[in-house]
């Protein structure tokens, strides 16, 4: 677990973060047993390692909303839940005092076969930027180093570092260059691609200051 600001971060392994304040916020549940009861979950796309039925009903209730894409959304029909929020990139949401922006993610140089990437521009896949006690904290989706991260002012980077269908570490560090945190936290491995290995490969290599966290 990592505080900044009040805020407390803890990495629940893969894509997955618990994101603490007045507010529980979960990104990409997956791989949970059993957790606190989230006010928010933020979902980036349909595949398994980050739409997890199982995960986000063990951590949903009544009083939670849902951001995330339609395709999601048709998944999580069993889902017990206060609001199912449907977004593309580019959209702002605000959630009692905490501001969700969506923001693109897909791939440039990784594919599935030729011309065919695995988190395809078009399917409108998402990462998000959430804005809570003063603190923006980005959470690139599973994405490549793209043109858009430019525009990005945030705190906290969490940037995938495993490679095969995210940026490799070296890409990670060059998307750390375009976003300039103050802080990154390397994120996307161990469990489907990668290791811990590519996580210090990242902080040895990036400009900004790295946190690898251990999993919760």
């Amino acid at each position: 677990m990592f505080e900044y600001r009040g805020l407390k971060i803890s990495w629940l392994g893969h894509d997955s973060f618990r994101i603490k304040n007045a507010k529980t916020i979960y990104t990409d549940p997956y791989e949970i047993k059993a957790g606190e009861e989230a006010d928010i979950i933020l979902i980036t796309h349909e595949h398994f390692d980050h739409c997890s039925p199982g995960a986000v009903k063990r951590i949903s209730s009544p009083k939670t909303t849902i951001v995330t894409t339609p395709v999601v959304k048709s998944q999580l029909s069993g889902v017990k839940a206060k609001e199912m929020r449907v977004a593309k990139p580019g959209e702002r949401i605000l959630i009692d005092d905490v501001i969700i922006e969506t923001v693109a993610a897909y791939n440039v140089n990784k594919f599935r076969s030729p011309g065919e990437p695995f988190h395809p521009k078009q399917d409108e896949l998402l990462g998000f930027i959430v804005t809570m006690n003063g603190v923006r904290i980005y959470h690139a989706g599973d994405s490549d180093s793209i043109a858009e991260m430019g525009n990005i002012n945030v705190d906290i980077a969490c940037l995938p570092v495993s490679g095969t269908y995210v940026m490799t570490a070296e890409e990670a560090v060059e998307a750390a260059k375009l976003i300039k945190p103050k802080i990154a936290i390397p994120m996307h491995y161990g469990s489907i691609v990668g290791d811990v290995r590519d996580a210090e490969k990242f902080k040895r290599l990036a400009s900004c200051e790295v946190h690898v966290l251990s999993k919760d």
